[in-house]
């Protein structure tokens, strides 16, 4: 039986097709309803990474999971991209990290029962992406997935909330964390823990 082909790092190269214009804003500015989610992405060494791409996936705030599809529009005349439908709500959302590694979603506040959104890291050096969840709003009390966490690294899960109630800080930090074979495994990095990773194989 032949070998399986060998990974390769995942990036920088999805930074050419994958991002789109709008692909963090789940819902227009000015939708009352709106929370925002963003941070930074720091390498191992503590720098800002300019070049991730991450994607958040979540329930709607009525707790479905099935998303809006189709919600992506094209110009008739151009071709080009015309921004998404506002009515639908998709889950769904694509961004790059900027110059300063810092990244940005406009979203609707997850229900009580599932209150995160999953997030998907890509970026150079890693050879697969990475999983994990950023919860802006009080844990539920059976989340298996944090009782999993040991305390002393659930903070890394939390987004820190601003006084607007409707801000919250995510920031994430590319160095161990990878919860494999059911022990996670610990690091250090300069300027916070790194970020607990979650494996799904």
């Amino acid at each position: 039986m032949p070998l399986p082909t060998p990974s390769q790092t995942v990036g920088p190269f999805y930074g050419y097709a994958l991002p789109f214009p709008g692909g963090g804003d789940l819902v227009p500015y000015g939708h009352p309803d709106a929370i925002t989610l963003h941070g930074q992405v720091y390498d191992g060494a503590g720098e800002p990474l300019p070049d991730a791409l991450l994607e958040t996936w979540q329930a709607a705030p009525d707790g479905t999971l099935t998303g809006r599809s189709g919600s992506l529009r094209r110009d008739p005349v151009t071709g080009g991209f015309a921004g998404r439908r506002s009515t639908d709500f998709t889950g769904f959302a694509r961004v790059a990290t900027d110059a300063e590694g810092h990244w940005e979603v406009r979203t609707l506040r997850p229900p009580a029962a599932a209150p995160y959104l999953c997030v998907c890291v890509f970026a150079r050096g890693l050879t697969h992406h990475l999983f994990t969840r950023a919860y802006v709003g009080p844990p539920n009390i059976d989340d298996a997935v944090l009782a999993a966490v040991p305390e002393d690294r659930r903070d890394t899960l939390i987004a820190r909330r601003a006084a607007d109630g409707v801000t919250y800080r995510f920031d994430i930090r590319l160095q161990g964390g990878s919860l494999q074979s059911g022990s996670f495994q610990a690091g250090s990095l300069r300027g916070g823990k790194e970020t607990v990773f979650l494996d799904f194989g």
